[in-house]
């Protein structure tokens, strides 16, 4: 069974920085592509970052430079630093497991994180 359990969120001011983590079982975790998702409420769900195997980035818009996804390939799990934070950075975050560049096949309970201005 896949289990994709992720932890971090809460509450922190404007200007603040969380760090969440994302810890994957019942998958080879070294061979799936992860990825951040997020969704506003109210709004449709967005990309914050994916990364490769190898350790590949790409970022959704303007979030690169504040966001940073990273692995650990030894401990099957993702994180995602975020700095900086804004209010409209407010969502539910969601952890991805892919088989397939994008296909994000299994997909985290996720953890909120609201920003307060």
């Amino acid at each position: 069974q896949v289990q994709l359990v992720e932890s971090g969120g809460g509450l922190v001011q404007s200007g603040g920085s969380l760090r969440l983590s994302c810890a994957a079982s019942g998958i080879i975790f070294r061979i799936y592509y992860m990825a951040w998702h997020r969704q506003a409420p109210g709004q449709q769900r967005e990309l914050v970052a994916r990364i490769s195997q190898s350790g590949s980035t790409t970022y959704g818009t303007s979030l690169e430079g504040r966001f940073t996804i990273s692995r650990d390939n030894t401990k099957n799990m993702v994180f995602l630093q975020m700095n900086n934070l804004k209010p409209d950075d407010t969502a539910v975050y969601y952890c991805t497991a892919s088989a397939h560049w994008e296909s994000d096949d299994f997909w985290g309970q996720g953890t909120q994180v609201t920003v307060s201005s």
